[in-house]
């Protein structure tokens, strides 16, 4: 698309490029260090889950897995918004799910619930897509 100050290049909203990127990287990660296929689906969360719970038990240090974590949050946030029209948001270098009926879904902090025991990529993402069905 052609405007008067140039060519629109993005059809996504700016704070979606860091959080599609992110997630991209983990399922290319996943893909050829773990053999794990993640599809974009809500049950390719359940293998997610298990892979933090995974990384936790081995006893790997918060720090070594930061952006991996990221990475996981980022690939279940795609999973919402592919499942319920959500968009991301972003403030402070802070990235969030704003699912269509108002809610902020923050998956990243998700995904280190998760590490510390806490969470699940595949239950938030069945809370913030139930009223997408």
């Amino acid at each position: 698309m052609t405007t008067r100050q140039g060519t629109l290049q993005e059809t996504r909203p700016a704070a979606a490029a860091k959080p599609a990127r992110w997630a991209a990287d983990a399922v290319a990660a996943m893909r050829e260090g773990a053999r794990l296929h993640l599809d974009y689906s809500a049950q390719s969360l359940w293998r997610v889950d298990r892979m933090i719970d995974e990384i936790r038990r081995e006893g790997a240090p918060y720090a070594a897995v930061e952006s991996v974590l990221r990475g996981f949050g980022a690939y279940a946030g795609e999973v919402v918004a592919r499942q319920s029209g959500a968009e991301w948001w972003s403030a402070g270098g802070d990235h969030w799910i704003r699912t269509p009926d108002g809610r902020l879904w923050d998956p990243v902090e998700e995904a280190r619930r998760c590490f510390a025991g806490q969470g699940s990529l595949r239950l938030l993402c069945r809370d913030a897509t139930a009223g997408a069905r």
